[in-house]
């Protein structure tokens, strides 16, 4: 980046993702000339994407509080606070506290379009009963270069 961005989830974009969790775009591939994605997942107890493979980018994930269950490849990890998921390897996680606080962080940038395509911007009506279903998040999975390998765990 060659300017300073300061971004503060609040004045970011928030999208409405699996399982009702919410993403905060904090800086984008727009913001970063490309060169990485930075989010903040809030999620709640349950909350578990399909497992999957990021084809196109890196991803961190650094769980800023509570728990969760991990699955790297054939492991299975209990992840707490300060825990960080290995990078290009297949994964998927199940949130195990009440809620959850991740920060998310890819390279390079652009994963947040998966999440835009199909998340729900929150400055916009919630439609009854909404919900994404499996064909949009495939979808939105392949324009990322990312595959669902299986269902949630």
């Amino acid at each position: 980046m060659s300017i300073p961005y300061l971004a503060q989830r609040e004045d970011q974009q928030q999208l409405e993702w699996i399982g009702g969790s919410v993403f905060s775009v904090l800086l984008d591939a727009e913001a970063t000339g490309g060169q990485l994605t930075v989010g903040g997942f809030d999620v709640s107890k349950g909350e578990a994407p399909p497992f999957h493979v990021h084809n196109n980018e890196d991803v961190v994930f650094l769980l800023l509080s509570g728990s969760a269950l991990v699955w790297a490849g054939d492991e299975e990890h209990e992840l707490r606070e300060g825990g960080i998921l290995p990078r290009r390897i297949p994964h998927g996680y199940r949130i195990t506290s009440e809620k959850a606080d991740l920060l998310f962080i890819s390279t390079p940038g652009g994963l947040e379009k998966m999440l835009r395509h199909a998340g729900r911007d929150l400055r916009e009506p919630r439609p009854e009963g909404f919900e994404i279903p499996a064909q949009l998040l495939a979808e939105a999975a392949e324009l990322s270069g990312n595959v669902a390998l299986g269902p949630p765990r």
